[in-house]
């Protein structure tokens, strides 16, 4: 069968177990998973696991373990290995190869999901998530209170989710249109601008660290790059947001929502500073892990020569795992620090953030399964064939990633669904482009976020905590975050143009 066809049937089984169903997203994923899997063909399967390059570089790692790197036999060696785990693969059930896909991602991300996810509950109510945000409106002014609200969401959406961050600073962005009697629809979109953007480029949020994964790209890298457009994306929110503001008959008055009353805001704006964390502490659980992971991989790709013992702690603490770890240990210290060593607070912190963080991990896994098994379809190779036949080469494969993943986010509604999805059809491109892999991590990153609508629980998040109604949300969120996403996208087109870092 075309694996075009079975992409087709594997979405709608997807698609309409969320839409149409109501199943949970890790029950369509594996349902999705399951049939895709049943109609790859052994042919298929074969030619899919030959092509990956991750499958060759593993082969290649136990071959020169074997012989050693200088050996003449190393090449015949490893097309050996390579073939002979083609045909294994090839020869297992559908529902091994679902399971072993899923194990595999599991082992791979799920310390550091937990992790986050651990950093972000702690930020929350040790009080750290609403000193950041306070020491940005302190040191830009209320009347710079956008500007703060943007800058201070981005920070904060890369350990924690979106919703969660928008829940924690609206009230803020209530509080100050109480007391100035306007720029309330200027605060929630700059709240949204900032957020948004860092929950689909920057790990260790589920979707970029899912697609740095399955794209082989250095989380370092992942983490810089994803800083770097997700500032110009964040810009152009920013922009809109402040001519969206300008139109008065547009503006946005300030209600009461059943979320979010207006008779609590007094008592939140009124909290006292002296009860919340200093910066410095706040801060350390977000920005350590970003300083170890990024440094590591500036430094390798540098090539700086660093003294042997220096060079192995770099090394170890630079790990992903063990950077989101101490961020964790850190998260956890500060939260005990606010709550005077309770040990019943601090457990129930942990359980209720690896409880969120399982479900993530569940759905990420299940997501990985359902793109390993597109991948055994050779869907990457048809991609390819039909990218020569129109002549699609190049930077063109980036805005076809950016609308695949855009259809997939309009059509099921989670951004982090969409990503899982897409870059297990553009997984097999990535090798054979003439720029960095990290360039489609993004231009995918970019495409999950047109065009919130009704089927996006984020979207529903938005509308009722800030009392907007459809209407008004669509116009100014659905609209804002498609901007940014086309121009988050021409600027990674255009990075990969001046700065391709192909090897």
């Amino acid at each position: 069968m075309d694996p075009l066809i079975v992409l087709l049937i594997g979405m709608a089984v997807v698609v309409g177990g969320v839409l149409w169903l109501r199943l949970h997203a890790f029950v369509a994923l594996i349902g999705g998973a399951l049939v895709v899997g049943a109609l790859a063909t052994p042919k298929g399967i074969e030619q899919s696991v030959m092509n990956d390059s991750r499958i060759e570089k593993e082969m290649r790692k136990q071959a020169t373990n074997r012989l050693g790197k200088d050996d003449p036999n190393l090449t015949n060696l490893v097309q050996v290995l390579h073939k002979t785990q083609a045909q294994h693969t090839k020869a297992q059930s559908v529902i091994s190869r679902v399971t072993t896909a899923f194990g595999k991602a599991c082992g791979s991300l799920g310390i550091l999901i937990a992790m986050a996810a651990i950093i972000g509950k702690c930020l929350l109510e040790s009080g750290g998530a609403e000193r950041i945000v306070r020491s940005a409106l302190g040191w830009l002014g209320e009347k710079r209170a956008p500007l703060a609200f943007t800058g201070s969401g981005f920070l904060l959406g890369t350990p924690v989710f979106f919703d969660t961050v928008f829940y924690l600073m609206i009230p803020l962005g209530k509080a100050l249109a109480m007391r100035f009697r306007e720029n309330y629809g200027l605060y929630i979109m700059t709240i949204v601008a900032g957020a948004t953007m860092a929950h689909s480029l920057v790990p260790p949020t589920p979707g970029p660290l899912f697609v740095a994964d399955q794209l082989n790209v250095d989380i370092g890298t992942m983490i810089w790059m994803g800083m770097v457009v997700g500032s110009v994306a964040c810009a152009t929110g920013y922009a809109y947001a402040l001519w969206m503001n300008g139109k008065n008959k547009w503006q946005i008055p300030l209600r009461d929502s059943v979320d979010s009353p207006l008779a609590k805001l007094e008592e939140i704006a009124q909290r006292d500073d002296k009860s919340l964390p200093s910066l410095g502490l706040s801060v350390l659980p977000v920005l350590l892990p970003i300083v170890l992971i990024a440094g590591r991989s500036i430094l390798k790709e540098a090539d700086v020569v660093l003294p042997l013992g220096l060079s192995g702690v770099l090394d170890l603490l630079g790990d992903k795992n063990v950077a989101l770890i101490l961020a964790a240990v850190i998260a956890l210290g500060l939260l005990a620090l606010q709550r005077r060593g309770d040990k019943q607070a601090l457990a129930s912190s942990v359980q209720a953030a690896l409880a969120s963080g399982g479900v993530v991990i569940l759905i990420t896994a299940a997501g990985a399964s359902f793109g390993t098994m597109l991948q055994q379809t050779n869907i990457s190779g048809r991609i390819d064939e039909l990218a020569s036949a129109y002549n699609i080469t190049g930077l063109l494969v980036l805005p076809m990633a950016f609308f695949v993943t855009a259809l997939v986010r309009t059509a099921q509604g989670s951004a982090t669904v969409s990503m899982i999805t897409t870059v297990g059809i553009f997984a097999g491109m990535a090798e054979g482009l003439p720029f960095h892999p990290v360039y489609l991590a993004m231009a995918i990153g970019c495409g999950s976020k047109p065009f919130p609508w009704m089927n996006d629980s984020g979207f529903w998040v938005i509308n009722r905590m800030s009392g907007m109604t459809i209407q008004e949300s669509i116009r100014n969120v659905s609209c804002m975050m498609t901007a940014m996403a086309v121009d988050g996208l021409l600027a990674v087109m255009l990075l990969a143009w001046l700065f391709p870092m192909s090897g």
